[in-house]
């Protein structure tokens, strides 16, 4: 087949996940054509089966906010045209759902039938679709979508409740690449990061208000009064600045290492003790399976789709939103014992196998083929 794959191109989990399915097409024999405003930060290799198109929005004055869903509209038709893509897959309901419905129109006005596959993957419904000033539009997007998915059950009961949804929602949860979390990273590496005898708890993500990026400080500097730890905080965003200042408040700044964006996400990772993801809502948690994949636990919130990846009193444990004293305790009773913390981190690989991307990518490539069915049948 040849799939056009629209997404945000940034660290979020929905550009992650669009990036690493459109790389996984292409070694299955697919040819991939990214269509966004600038080269996805995984997309690292391009070539005869995955190919990069940008859109370019031109700046005009007129204009208050540059009409990116009219460009994005517009290079879809372009790139269908001269590329023959059969199928579009866009992540995000706002603004891609919306702007392939656009260029499919247009499409069809030349003849040509462009089937739109659209995936939720969480603040696209909860938060911006929700809203009364978009609401409209991302339920008409959504249904006049050819076939929709959503990563989680979670998120499909939200959309459920949240808008009048007449399409059917396939569940195709997010997946990791086993393969690329196996490194044999040295000891001397990790004592970059922390002393032999200090535990290293992680905290990964965009910094927003829903993170609840003061929970994790919290959380690790009750730790750190019972076992030597070191926080490393990995992601740029709106609180970080307040989270600095916390850490200083506490006194404990120089046991916690701010990263900022790192494309060395693997390696902080595989030296990682434990996870803290107190989040105020996930739709999936996607940092948490990527935790979990390089054997580390997690401490996290039960709220949204989480207790779908994360497994209370397995790879890790649950906790009600906000409740700091709780996930405080879950995490030292891990790390303080070194025989339940190397059970614990063994469970973690276990649970992450059950989405592997070897088993959650052919789901796709049904739902491609079914609705390229019934898009012929038309």
């Amino acid at each position: 087949m040849k799939i056009g794959i629209v997404c945000y191109p940034t660290f979020g989990g929905s550009g992650v996940v669009a990036t690493e399915l459109g790389i996984e097409l292409s070694k299955r024999g697919h040819e991939v054509h990214f269509i966004t405003y600038k080269q996805p930060v995984r997309l690292e290799l391009l070539g005869s089966h995955v190919h990069f198109h940008e859109v370019v929005v031109q700046e005009y004055p007129l204009f208050h906010y540059q009409p990116y869903e009219l460009a994005l509209s517009s290079k879809l038709v372009d790139m269908v045209k001269l590329h023959q893509i059969e199928i579009v897959h866009v992540h995000y309901a706002i603004p891609h759902a919306y702007a392939a419905y656009m260029a499919k129109k247009m499409l069809h006005e030349a003849g040509v039938y462009l089937p739109v596959v659209t995936t939720l993957h969480g603040t696209d419904i909860t938060l911006v679709g929700s809203h009364p000033f978009y609401k409209t539009a991302v339920e008409f997007s959504i249904n006049k979508s050819d076939a929709v998915t959503s990563v989680s059950e979670s998120l499909k009961q939200d959309t459920l409740r949240l808008f009048d949804i007449t399409n059917d929602i396939h569940v195709v949860t997010n997946f990791i690449d086993l393969e690329k979390h196996n490194y044999g990273f040295t000891d001397c590496q990790r004592s970059m990061m922390a002393n032999d005898d200090e535990r290293i708890i992680t905290h990964i993500s965009n910094f927003r208000p829903v993170k609840r990026i003061q929970d994790v400080i919290k959380v690790f500097y009750n730790v750190q009064k019972s076992i030597p730890a070191k926080l490393m905080m990995v992601g740029e965003g709106p609180e970080k600045e307040a989270a600095e200042d916390l850490c200083a408040n506490l006194g404990i700044e120089d046991k916690v290492v701010f990263f900022g964006n790192s494309n060395e996400i693997d390696r902080i990772l595989c030296f990682s003790d434990l996870f803290i993801l107190p989040s105020e809502t996930e739709s999936f948690g996607l940092a948490a399976l990527e935790a979990m994949a390089s054997g580390v636990p997690v401490i996290s919130s039960n709220s949204g789709g989480i207790p779908e990846v994360n497994t209370h009193g397995f790879s890790g444990y649950l906790s009600n939103v906000g409740d700091v004293e709780d996930m405080s305790h879950n995490a030292i009773s891990i790390l303080s014992n070194p025989e339940v913390l190397r059970q614990f981190k063994q469970q973690a690989r276990q649970q992450a196998q059950k989405f592997n991307i070897h088993n959650i990518v052919p789901k796709y490539e049904a739902i491609y083929e079914n609705t390229l069915s019934k898009c012929m049948q038309l």
